[in-house]
């Protein structure tokens, strides 16, 4: 992929599950961990559970209850956050995001993550994977109650931290997100190649993608 034009970007916004992590832990708690242990735990069939569990999937997604770790526990009548704790062990770091956030921090620019995780997910991964000494600020879409899609959620994040748009990298893993950030005018986007290491690469659309953090650091 083509140079990133470092000197027009102060601001550099960053997505955390897929984008910073490894989408794998995501996939296989929604996929096949929850629908294992909603069986087991209410007494029916593994098929019998994801035929309960995908139409409620389906009705949420990409809304803020989506994202959020109390809403499932009681729609499920389970604690999600126990359950996360029994796959902690697949949080991985996606390759040299880490080594990508010290060259911009070192760089001077400002680093700020904009995640659509429930705060108690959010802690969850940052007792596993130490992303906080990066970042200016963490920020989940819960605090301003309305997920990255929404236009609403732009305008609550420029009156929090003041950023400009037109001088601002934005990285996320979901086309529907990058074309919400597109929107409000954020004017550096990129798209995530392979967010979940086992899928392999996702078509990006009509937006580049990273596939290798290290690129990004030229020209830096």
């Amino acid at each position: 992929m083509s140079l990133l034009p470092w000197h027009d970007i102060d601001t550099v916004l960053l997505d955390m599950d897929g984008t910073l992590l490894d989408l794998h832990f995501d996939n296989h708690f929604w996929l096949e961990h929850l629908p294992q242990r909603y069986a087991e735990l209410h007494g029916v069939s593994r098929a019998m559970a994801e035929m309960e569990l995908q139409p409620l999937f389906e009705r949420h997604a990409g809304q803020l209850q989506w994202y959020c770790l109390d809403f499932w526990s009681a729609e499920l009548k389970l604690s999600v956050r126990e359950l996360k704790l029994e796959t902690a062990h697949l949080i991985a770091l996606r390759p040299d995001a880490d080594t990508f956030l010290a060259a911009i921090k070192q760089a001077g620019k400002r680093v700020v993550l904009i995640t659509n995780a429930h705060r108690d997910s959010l802690s969850l991964k940052l007792e596993k994977i130490e992303l906080a000494p990066y970042f200016e600020r963490l920020i989940s879409s819960h605090e301003y109650g309305f997920p990255k899609e929404n236009p609403q959620f732009w305008d609550a994040l420029q009156a929090d931290i003041g950023f400009d748009p037109g001088r601002s990298l934005f990285i996320d893993d979901t086309l529907p997100i990058l074309r919400s950030a597109r929107d409000f005018g954020v004017a550096h986007l990129l798209a995530v190649s392979e967010p979940d290491s086992r899928k392999g690469p996702k078509d990006t659309a009509e937006f580049a993608a990273v596939g290798d953090y290290r690129e990004l650091i030229a020209g830096l």
